[in-house]
């Protein structure tokens, strides 16, 4: 890859000049921008896509929805964690709100998609369309097996998720749920839960 041509009599501005050039050694370097608010940084063919911090409602229910998902995962010798860097590709990465992997992460800050048994968000609002469609297609295409999507209505006190299963190469609905009965599933662990309880009290 061609070194970005910077200007050496303007200031240099990674958003700027790294544009379309974004790899995993250009984000250890840049990232988090200095200055800026705590944000979640992702990328699609070396475009940084920057997302806000989620509210309360979202990160509650991601605490809650983590806790059970830990437990259940263990059981079947995985490991849980929250917001870790997935590696789609050279210059495209994702940060789930949550995953499961089949192995311990032993502190890198990079994995693979084939390490990754489920992949999940919690929508949000300022990037609603790339938490239902394109993190969903692109976990496709990495062969993820699972993807889980949570949606928390706080004002109508309602939560609906989905677990999406991937076959011949698309997701399709394994088991979903709203608040009025309980989410359960057999893979790719056992769950059962009332929604109810990921709202924030």
């Amino acid at each position: 890859m061609a070194a970005p041509a910077f200007d050496p009599e303007g200031p240099f501005d990674p958003l700027v000049d790294l544009d379309g050039l974004w790899t995993p050694e250009l984000a250890d370097r840049y990232l988090p921008i200095p200055g800026m608010p705590p944000a979640k940084y992702e990328c699609l063919d070396g475009k940084l896509i920057t997302s806000p911090r989620e509210g309360t409602a979202n990160m509650f229910a991601v605490w809650q929805l983590g806790k059970r998902l830990e437990t259940a995962a263990e059981q079947e010798g995985h490991h849980f964690y929250l917001t870790v860097n997935v590696l789609l590709d050279v210059q495209k990465w994702i940060e789930p709100d949550f995953v499961a992997l089949r192995q311990p992460g032993h502190g890198r800050t990079w994995i693979p998609p084939d390490e990754v048994l489920l992949a999940g968000e919690c929508v949000s609002p300022s990037s609603k369309s790339n938490d239902r469609v394109d993190k969903p297609e692109k976990c496709a295409e990495a062969g993820i097996p699972y993807f889980m999507r949570v949606a928390v209505n706080y004002q109508l006190r309602r939560v609906e998720i989905e677990l999406l299963r991937l076959e011949d190469g698309k997701y399709r609905t394994h088991a979903s749920s709203a608040q009025a009965e309980p989410f359960e599933t057999d893979l790719p662990f056992p769950l059962s839960f009332d929604p109810a309880e990921l709202l924030e009290r």
